[in-house]
């Protein structure tokens, strides 16, 4: 190498010159090279790769760990949704069971209801036939004492006891016959 520089610097007396270093800078520019590629090799090249490789374990421990809280998020989901149609089926059968019991109140209260319309039937016409018989007997003493009286200015004499309450007797039966079919 040393030839082809002596080559070089003989030739190269001109302007070129210029452009080629002196024989002493070349060495020290190959020393200076040299120390400072042994400086990066031997301890800035093994720290820029650790940093490089904790760097990319950091990264692919994020990524992982994005992974797992992914997959967590799709667990929580489904559960969440598993939940959600729990709780609707819960609602729905709340629903159905209240409306169950809405019916069978609904029921009974008709059911009451129309029990006391037949005690309040039954009572009205317990009170109408007492009623009844009340007006019937007041009928009967009225009654009675007209024809009484009427049979007397007809006949123009009192009529017997007997013969009083036999006619009383039977103008009642025909009333009441008459107020029955009515």
């Amino acid at each position: 190498m040393q030839n082809l520089y002596l080559l070089a610097a003989e030739e190269a007396e001109g302007p070129a010159a210029l452009l080629l270093p002196a024989k002493e800078e070349l060495i020290a520019g190959l020393v200076a090279f040299a120390i400072v590629f042994l400086f990066v090799w031997k301890w800035v090249w093994p720290s820029l790769t650790k940093t490089l490789e904790g760097r990319q374990s950091a990264i692919t421990g994020q990524m992982e760990q994005a992974e797992a809280a992914r997959v967590e998020a799709e667990k929580l989901l489904a559960d969440y949704q598993a939940q959600l149609a729990e709780a609707k089926a819960e609602a729905n059968r709340i629903l159905d069971e209240a409306r169950g019991q809405a019916d069978q109140m609904k029921a009974d209260i008709v059911a009451k209801a129309q029990a006391e319309a037949d005690q309040i039937r039954a009572k009205a016409r317990e009170e109408a036939q007492g009623e009844l018989a009340r007006a019937l007997a007041d009928a009967r003493s009225h009654v009675g004492e007209i024809s009484v009286e009427l049979a007397q200015k007809i006949v123009g004499k009192s009529l017997d006891a007997s013969a009083h309450q036999e006619l009383i007797n039977d103008f009642l039966a025909d009333l009441e016959l008459s107020l029955i079919h009515i």
